[in-house]
């Protein structure tokens, strides 16, 4: 079958189309022939080697979640599953490939309206999202920044934080265009990647929600008001600079709070059910995706390609 390896760590060029086996489901797996890939920031990141130290090497099948159809069950699995449509998380490696294997509890039946590349582009997100969101305590009437707003999961971000009646969300993005796209998605507030704003944008926020990390996440650590709250949920920017802990010895009394999220830390049926729940409203249109390009699955590199040079409004889909 077709798939996606990291031929060398670096920049797109180093992605490979090749063949591989038919991954065969273990116990307590499903195999799933695919429709739709979700291409992620954190596909990017393992592509440019960022996360050697967790062990991927050359010729790692890059690939988080993937849609399609269940086509096999391991042992231990109701073969009721086959033939449904589903979403499923294949871990941090797997997705990009015309059959992927997932473990069963990872594994969410869709529902009717919901299309394959809505549910790679909300699946993994919209999770995120909303535990990240959780994380920092967000109350109604209080201010969220979103950093990062672009991608699908700012793009959640901005549509839940509303839903939980926060006063005023303010975004960074990087064009005119994409500020009046966030604005229909609810943003109230666009400012620029640096931060700044119009003579009305705030200037101070209760909550940070941080998807870029990068050099300048200091920039926005000082942006906390008293008991703000910082939570970064990616490093697509790269690491932040290793002294940025000052800025909060710095502001001690402020009474700041930093954190890192990720969803690994949620058990998975608490995932499952915010999930299900998500793509319910989805399918009903109360929850908007965004779909940047649905491309063949040959043209991975391209992909990376524009998330590298910041072109992605939402997400990229890759179909087989």
């Amino acid at each position: 079958m077709k798939a996606v390896v990291i031929r060398a760590f670096g920049d797109p060029d180093g992605l490979d189309v090749v063949d591989v086996p038919v991954p065969v489901p273990a116990r307590g797996q499903v195999q799933i022939g695919t429709e739709a890939i979700g291409v992620g920031g954190v596909d990017a990141v393992i592509r440019r080697g960022t996360l050697a130290s967790y062990g991927f090497r050359e010729g790692h099948l890059l690939g988080s979640e993937v849609a399609g159809r269940v086509t096999a069950v391991g042992e231990g699995v109701d073969d009721g599953w086959i033939g449904r449509r589903v979403w499923a998380f294949t871990g941090l490696s797997g997705g990009y490939a015309e059959r992927a294997v997932a473990a069963v509890e990872d594994v969410l039946a869709l529902p009717d309206g919901l299309d394959g590349a809505a549910a790679v582009t909300l699946g993994g997100s919209g999770v995120v999202a909303h535990f990240a969101l959780d994380r920092a305590r967000l109350a109604p009437g209080e201010t969220v920044l979103v950093r990062g707003a672009a991608g699908s999961i700012g793009i959640t971000a901005i549509q839940l934080a509303v839903g939980r009646g926060a006063g005023a969300v303010a975004v960074t993005t990087s064009s005119v265009e994409r500020g009046a796209r966030l604005r229909e998605l609810g943003a109230t507030h666009v400012l620029d990647r640096t931060g700044e704003g119009g003579p009305q944008a705030p200037t101070d926020f209760d909550v940070v929600i941080d998807v870029v990390g990068g050099p300048h996440l200091p920039r926005f650590l000082d942006k906390l008001r008293p008991n703000g709250r910082y939570v970064a949920v990616g490093v697509v920017g790269g690491p932040p600079p290793a002294d940025f802990g000052r800025r909060l010895t710095d502001a001690f009394r402020k009474s700041l709070s930093f954190a890192t999220f990720s969803s690994d830390t949620v058990p998975p049926a608490d995932r499952q059910t915010v999930r299900s729940a998500q793509f319910a409203e989805a399918a009903r249109g109360k929850l908007r995706t965004v779909v940047h390009e649905v491309a063949p699955l040959e043209q991975a590199a391209r992909a990376h390609r524009w998330m590298d040079e910041g072109k992605v409004f939402g997400r990229v889909v890759l179909v087989p």
